[in-house]
């Protein structure tokens, strides 16, 4: 068998990275490599086309393994298994036990309990909604409230009245004021005392060591347009302070860590998410250890991850099931420790049986179909996985100093430190979707021509979500999707297209035929975005012909379509034929043309550079679709 190994290789001389450079300048044929092959991403790593054996001589946690201290490789020695989770809005107390009873008899292994903040539970309460719940079985949470305390203390209560072991109760309670601050710029009660209560909760909760009582909820960076490296380096942070805050009360590292629990969101962007998990837990292993850890395991970093609702998109929602799958992918594949798919309808209503099932099964066919909880860390000495590991760690890791100089996350969000710099990666993520540089699958490209809504939509759905109180000491976070400004866009055509006729973008098409049907696809693509009913042509013999056509149509918008070298001396010819009767817009920008057209009174050109959001507006407003 050695032998024939031998053999085999022997027919694959080693081929160098020069080689492979000097191949790859060669295919170029002179273009710039850095353009056309290197990937920089929002975080402004450049990342290379691809990566060899030799990339990995400077990565230092390559020999380690599953289990074990800095944990990137998972917290497991082995397997990767995670919990499914599902989250219940408790609006009555019966049904919410109903519907947890349920989803736990179809594949459902850790429960939110999301309750009402105006109410306040009593034991009865508590007992009422776990009904028949094995809390030693299934993972038990708690969201929206502000009993967090007495709620800690129930579980204590009711776990030992019906004498389930204490070493098997997994759950949490949401308590995070520092994220409470970030986003509604006020304290539960007051900094002072929310880090006391902080202290107290983890002192009620000493006797069930697996139920962690202090969140960190880092999805709400995600969800504010903060690129991964910021995502990293704030939630690190915000970690960081409780630890800081909580061992100069007096309490041992070894007691604060383990009680907190990562809530975090995982984006589109597959390989650079599945990294992400790596890196968070290597860097929170880490920063613990500073802190004088005596045992090894208290480094480890509990994650629980959803889907981040920032690529959300109302029109065409069922694009958010691939969304949703992929991402998962992501957090298993990284090793989270349990994850809640979004169901694909949550912008816009509250999900239906139908969604949910859809997002329960997500998971499963990744766990018991695709078996991606089998084995600990699939990634790791992948060349590419573990240098996008490496450049996330060293990115996060100098903003998380940077930070630290400002005096922590809480001195340098009330300096606005932390909220300029997402705000500036907002602005230009959404430049970027505006651009159509970031995709947003049917919505600000290839989107269901279609598709309408006739339903009246709450405004709230196109805006930011802002929590901020009227009190507030700071500039919140605000968090918000990305598709808003296009899904507002297209909703307004949709409003008006009930008491109006809708707007017609016409394809002017003719000449060069692999042109102007290249240049008709994009221009309907384009219009399309803004619900604009669209209409093709299979190309007019003569522009005389197309002129009478568009004239016995009457389309509010004429875009014409053809090679650069057909626009001169035609071009002007539509445009001044069709000027008075509608908007006439060009498909394409030649350079050589420009300025005679514009000259003649032509304004809309559209091509690759085009702000389509601003350009789709403008149109809007020329036709009286501004309400």
């Amino acid at each position: 068998m050695e032998n024939t190994i031998k053999k085999l290789f022997s027919e694959f001389p080693p081929v160098t990275t020069q080689q492979w450079e000097e191949q790859i300048m060669k295919d170029l044929k002179g273009a710039d490599y850095e353009k056309k092959l290197i990937w920089k991403t929002n975080e402004g790593i450049a990342v290379k086309p691809y990566y060899r054996a030799e990339h990995l001589e400077n990565i230092p946690w390559l020999k380690s393994f599953p289990g074990d201290f800095p944990f990137i490789r998972g917290n497991k020695a082995t397997g990767n298994e995670w919990l499914v989770r599902q989250d219940i809005r408790v609006d009555d107390i019966k049904a919410a036990n109903e519907k947890a009873l349920d989803i736990l008899m179809k594949g459902v292994d850790a429960l939110g309990f999301e309750l009402d903040c105006k109410k306040n539970y009593s034991i009865d309460d508590i007992e009422a909604l776990l009904k028949n719940i094995r809390a030693d079985i299934a993972e038990i949470n708690f969201m929206g409230t502000s009993q967090q305390m007495e709620i800690v203390g129930m579980m204590d209560k009711l776990v030992r009245k019906y004498n389930r072991p204490l070493d098997k109760i997994c759950g949490s309670v949401n308590f995070d004021p520092i994220s409470r601050f970030s986003r509604r710029g006020r304290w539960y009660d007051n900094e002072e005392a929310d880090f006391c209560t902080a202290y107290e909760l983890i002192k009620t909760a000493h006797a069930l060591p697996n139920f962690r009582v202090i969140a960190v909820n880092g999805h709400i960076f995600a969800n504010a347009g903060a690129n991964i490296a910021q995502e990293m380096a704030f939630t690190l942070s915000a970690g960081s302070e409780y630890l800081t805050r909580l061992t100069d009360k007096g309490l041992f590292i070894g007691e604060v860590a383990p009680k907190m629990k990562f809530n975090l969101a995982v984006g589109s962007s597959y390989f650079m998410e599945m990294a992400k998990i790596r890196a968070y837990r290597l860097l929170w292993a880490q920063i613990v250890n500073a802190y004088g850890l005596n045992d090894a395991r208290n480094g480890r970093m509990f994650i629980h991850a959803e889907n981040a609702g920032w690529n959300f998109t109302v029109y065409d929602p069922h694009v958010n099931l691939l969304r949703t799958t992929t991402s998962t992918m992501s957090a298993v594949l990284g090793g989270i420790d349990s994850f809640k798919v979004l169901p694909f309808d949550a912008p816009y209503e509250t999900p239906t049986d139908f969604a949910e099932r859809i997002a329960r099964n997500q998971q499963l066919v990744l766990k018991e179909e695709s078996y991606l909880d089998k084995i600990a860390d699939p990634a790791a000495g992948s060349y590419y996985i573990e240098n996008l590991t490496r450049m996330l760690v060293d990115e996060a890791w100098k903003l998380f100093l940077k930070i630290d100089e400002e005096g922590g996350y809480i001195a340098a969000l009330k300096k606005g430190v932390i909220q300029g710099m997402i705000n500036e990666s907002a602005q230009k993520r959404d430049l970027n979707v505006a651009m159509r540089r970031e995709i947003l699958l049917g919505t600000n490209q290839y989107p269901n021509f279609n598709e309408k809504i006739e339903k009246a939509l709450s405004s709230d759905i196109f805006s930011a979500m802002d929590k901020t109180s009227a009190e507030a000491e700071i500039e919140t976070i605000k968090t918000y999707r990305g598709a808003q400004a296009f899904e507002m866009l297209r909703y307004k055509t949709d409003v008006f297209s009930k008491t109006n006729k809708r707007p017609t973008a016409w394809m002017f098409t003719f000449g060069n035929v692999a042109m102007r049907k290249a240049r008709a696809t994009f221009a309907s693509n384009f219009f399309a975005c803004a619900g604009f009913e669209v209409v093709d042509n299979l190309g007019f013999k003569t522009i005389e012909a197309g002129i009478e056509a568009a004239q016995a149509q009457k389309p509010e918008i004429v875009v014409i379509c053809s090679s650069d070298e057909e626009y001169a001396g035609n071009a002007a010819i539509i445009f001044e034929a069709l000027k008075r009767e509608a908007v006439v817009a060009l498909a394409g920008y030649p350079t050589e043309l420009a300025d005679e057209l514009k000259a003649s009174g032509m304004k809309h050109f559209i091509h690759v550079r085009s702000n389509v959001l601003e350009t789709l507006q403008a149109f809007q407003q020329q036709l009286g679709i501004n309400q």
